[in-house]
C-alpha cells in the first residue's frame, strides 16, 4: 500500500476552495444555441453583394435550425455546432429598376468543415435572363462573403464560450488568458500516458503536445465477408480510383508505408503504418472533428477462403462520445458500400 501523499497522482483529487469540477476531470458543457442564432442573423442580414452587374441584398434570415454547445473534457475544450440557414434575397441587375428574389441555403454549417468548405445553394423565385445573372453574381462574389461570415462566427463563438471553461487549478498559474486568441488548451502541459482507452496498449504517432489530457476512448472491433478476392478487396481499400468511386468523394491517398490519406472530402485522414498487400493494412485514423493531435489506430485483416474473403477491424482509441458515429460509418459507407458499388455482396447462378 502506497504511503500517504505517495499514490498514483493520476487518482488524487487536488483541494479547490469552491469545489468545482477539480482539475477539471468532469464534463461540462455550455448552451452556445440562442446566442448561435442571435449572432448567425446579425450577421447575415442585410449582408450586401455588389458588382458591376448587380446588387444583391439578403434581407431576411428565414431559418435557423440547429444547436450549439461548448464542452470541457478532461481540460480539453470541444466545440459541436450543427446549422442549416436559409436566407432570402432580394436584387436588381444594372439599368433595370425590376426586383428579383429569392432564396440562399447553407445546409452543412458544422464542426466537421471549415468556413471555405460550406455549401451555398443559391435559388431564384422566378426563371429569367436578370434573376439568372443575379444567381451567378451571388455564387461567384457571395459565396465568398458569406464563407467569411460564417467564419467569423465559429471564431466568436470559441472566443465567447472558451471563457471559464477550463478552470485554474491550485499548481497552474500557466491557465490564464493573454488575448482572446489564445487558446487556453494551448497552455497545458501534456499528460502523460496519455492512451486512456480500457486495455488498449496500442501506441500512435499522435502528438502528445497538443492535447492537454487524455480522452475517454474505446475499441471497436467488426468482422465482414466478402464474395471477392483479397486482392480485389485490399484494392478498394488502398487505391484512390476505387477510393473514389467507394466514397463518392474526391480522395488523395499514398498506399506506402508512411503514406497519408485524406477521404471523403476531408473529413477523414491518417497515414498508413503497416502494409501488407492483400493480407493487412494498419493505419492511424481520424475524423477532423476529433480533438486536434488526436489519432485511432486502425487494423484490418484479410483472409481469402474458397469463394470469399473474411475482412476483420479492430480500431482502438476512438473517443468515447464518437463510437456509435465511427461504427456506423463503416458500416454504412465502407461494408455496405463496397457491396453495392462493386457488387460483393451477391451470388450468382
Amino acid at each position: 500500500m502506497a504511503k500517504w501523499g505517495e499514490g498514483d497522482p493520476r487518482w488524487i483529487v487536488e483541494e479547490r476552495a469552491d469545489a468545482k469540477n477539480v482539475n477539471n476531470w468532469h464534463w461540462t458543457e455550455k448552451n452556445a444555441t440562442p446566442w448561435s442564432k442571435e449572432r448567425l442573423k446579425t450577421l447575415l442580414k442585410d449582408l450586401e453583394i455588389e458588382t458591376d452587374e448587380g446588387k444583391v441584398k439578403i434581407t431576411e434570415v428565414t431559418k435557423i435550425d440547429g444547436e450549439a454547445y461548448a464542452n470541457n473534457r478532461k481540460a480539453k475544450l470541444i466545440f459541436f455546432y450543427e446549422w442549416v440557414i436559409t436566407l432570402e434575397w432580394t436584387g436588381t441587375v444594372k439599368d433595370d429598376d425590376k426586383v428579383w428574389k429569392g432564396k440562399i441555403e447553407i445546409p452543412n454549417l458544422s464542426e466537421e468543415n471549415d468556413a471555405d468548405e460550406l455549401n451555398v445553394l443559391v435559388t431564384t423565385d422566378k426563371e429569367s435572363e436578370a434573376s439568372f445573372k443575379l444567381k451567378q453574381l451571388i455564387r461567384s462574389v457571395g459565396t465568398g462573403l458569406i464563407r467569411e461570415k460564417l467564419g467569423q462566427y465559429i471564431k466568436e463563438l470559441k472566443q465567447e464560450f472558451s471563457q471559464g471553461m477550463i478552470l485554474p487549478s491550485k499548481d497552474s498559474p500557466a491557465l490564464q488568458r493573454s488575448s482572446p486568441n489564445n487558446q487556453e488548451s494551448e497552455t497545458l502541459k501534456p499528460a502523460e500516458n496519455t492512451s486512456a482507452s480500457s486495455g488498449d496498449t496500442n501506441k500512435n504517432d499522435t502528438d502528445t503536445s497538443k492535447v492537454g489530457c487524455p480522452i475517454a476512448t474505446k475499441k471497436l472491433t467488426m468482422k465482414q465477408e466478402f464474395l471477392t478476392t483479397a486482392e480485389e478487396l485490399y484494392a478498394a481499400l488502398t487505391e484512390q480510383q476505387r477510393l473514389e468511386a467507394l466514397t463518392q468523394s474526391s480522395v488523395k491517398v499514398d498506399a506506402s508505408r508512411g503514406g497519408t490519406f485524406v477521404l471523403f472530402n476531408g473529413n477523414v485522414s491518417g497515414k498508413f503504418q503497416e502494409l501488407v498487400s492483400e493480407e493487412k493494412i494498419v493505419m492511424l485514423w481520424r475524423f477532423k472533428s476529433w480533438p486536434e493531435g488526436h489519432h485511432s489506430t486502425v487494423k484490418i485483416t484479410l483472409d481469402e477462403k474458397d469463394d470469399r474473403t473474411e475482412l476483420t477491424l479492430v480500431q482502438s482509441g476512438i473517443p468515447e462520445e464518437d463510437f456509435e458515429r465511427t461504427k456506423s460509418g463503416w458500416k454504412q459507407y465502407y461494408w455496405e458500400g463496397m457491396k453495392r458499388t462493386f457488387c460483393w455482396g451477391m451470388r450468382y447462378f
